[in-house]
């Protein structure tokens, strides 16, 4: 069976400005090593995917997990973090090695070497899921930059401005590319609309969407 990362490219990524200190790095996560899947399978199993509510109460359509030193959750209760998981009362798993390096990567490739993440939020799409427009302000500091891959299924990527009313713009995502946005546009108002159908080589009808956060 073909390995994740079989499809990679040793070609120098393509580096596209989206937006003032943001940046779209095609093909990034696709040269750095094989240890993602497995990582990726290992949280799963410490931290099932599960599909949060809202403060509204609303079920979201994207599963979610996390790892690292803090997780990001919604309930009832609003949005936050917190150093363990709900469901099962322990520690959100560490983030592996193979995450850290990719995340700490790509926001140098960015223009971001001090990043040193210390959380990770892992989405999970089927068919259907999609991630209304939102900005990513429940960190402590703003002065870090946020740092999303895309595995699996391609997808749309909408990203705004600081408004919501503002104008969108959308980029297509493959699997391996790599969002970086930070600076001028760290609060901008991004999204997801809905994941079309369609299979995967190696992750077959689904898209995973790791996204590195600085939060405590």
């Amino acid at each position: 069976m073909k390995d994740l990362f079989d499809e990679i490219d040793t070609h120098q990524p393509e580096r596209q400005p989206i937006g003032e200190g943001a940046v779209l790095l095609r093909g990034y996560a696709l040269q750095l090593g094989k240890d993602l899947l497995p990582s990726l399978h290992d949280i799963g199993a410490a931290a099932p995917f599960r599909h949060m509510v809202t403060p509204g109460g609303f079920e979201m359509s994207v599963a979610m997990t996390n790892c690292g030193q803090a997780g990001w959750i919604t309930d009832r209760a609003g949005y936050r973090y917190d150093s363990h998981d709900p469901v099962s009362g322990k520690l959100w798993p560490p983030m592996p090695d193979a995450f850290l390096d990719l995340a700490t990567g790509a926001a140098r490739e960015a223009g971001y070497p001090e990043f040193s993440p210390d959380a990770c939020l892992i989405n999970r799409y089927e068919p259907g899921a999609r991630l209304s427009l939102h900005q990513d302000k429940n960190e402590r500091d703003f002065a870090n930059p946020i740092v999303s891959v895309s595995l699996g299924l391609p997808a749309t990527f909408q990203f705004g401005g600081l408004k919501r009313t503002d104008p969108v713009r959308k980029f297509a995502l493959r699997h391996g590319d790599v969002v970086v946005w930070g600076g001028p546009s760290r609060l901008c108002y991004h999204g997801v609309p809905t994941l079309k159908h369609g299979s995967h080589p190696q992750l077959g009808s689904v898209r995973f969407n790791l996204t590195f956060r600085k939060a405590l």
